[in-house]
């Protein structure tokens, strides 16, 4: 091997070489590392909160959402309160309705079908009622309405609105085994005033207690109630 062969191996294989070839990687501390963190994240909020910056402050805006948020919460929960408070007061509606209909119902239907049966001379007056009680209604104005079998409304020969009593009386006169055998001897009976025209119960005031009272004696003599 010659002396130039030697000197350039030695050359590659010196001290300096060596150390280039196998220098470790850069390492960093924590407080470096932090430091980038740190840096870049204020880049990027900056970056970020540049596009929301005429809106003001973060902090402001957030409170304010905050306060929106409760603000909406506290409307449902009154909302809710006032639904509950407004189906209540609904329901107590629909109870004096139904009251009142069938206060109507008893006054306008229920009775002039009784009386008119007892006056008829029906052996049951409360047992013709029971069944003839579907063929009468009260219609939209509130008139007492008389139907036919299909259901349409009945007329008078004079074109007025069929009575009750001369529902009922037609009707026993078709059932004739719903009528008395013997003819009743109370057909007629005196008024207050001592006239011997018929009682028409529609007409009474039953919060009259005079008339309540006229009531319950004409129920008595028409053998309605024994």
């Amino acid at each position: 091997m010659t002396e130039e062969t030697l000197a350039t191996e030695a050359t590659e294989a010196s001290p300096s070489n060596l150390a280039e070839s196998t220098q470790a990687p850069k390492t960093y501390t924590q407080k470096e590392v932090d430091d980038m963190m740190a840096r870049t994240k204020t880049a990027i909020t900056k970056k970020v909160a540049s596009r929301y910056e005429d809106l003001g402050d973060p902090e402001h805006i957030r409170q304010v959402l905050d306060q929106h948020a409760k603000r909406e919460q506290d409307l449902a929960l009154k909302r809710g309160e006032f639904e509950k408070v407004l189906q209540e007061k609904l329901s107590q509606r629909d109870t004096e309705i139904q009251k009142r209909d069938r206060i109507i119902e008893e006054f306008k239907l229920n009775t002039p079908l009784l009386d008119a049966a007892a006056r008829h001379r029906a052996v049951n007056p409360d047992q013709v009622k029971a069944l003839i009680r579907n063929n009468v209604r009260l219609g939209q104005d509130g008139e007492v309405e008389v139907l036919d079998t299909e259901g349409k409304v009945r007329y008078d020969d004079s074109g007025r609105l069929l009575s009750v009593d001369s529902f009922v009386q037609s009707w026993l006169q078709s059932n004739p085994h719903f009528v008395q055998a013997t003819p009743s001897t109370t057909s007629s009976r005196s008024n207050v005033s001592g006239s011997s025209d018929k009682l028409d119960v529609t007409k009474l005031d039953m919060s009259n207690p005079e008339h309540r009272k006229l009531y319950a004696e004409f129920r008595k003599t028409s053998g309605i109630v024994k």
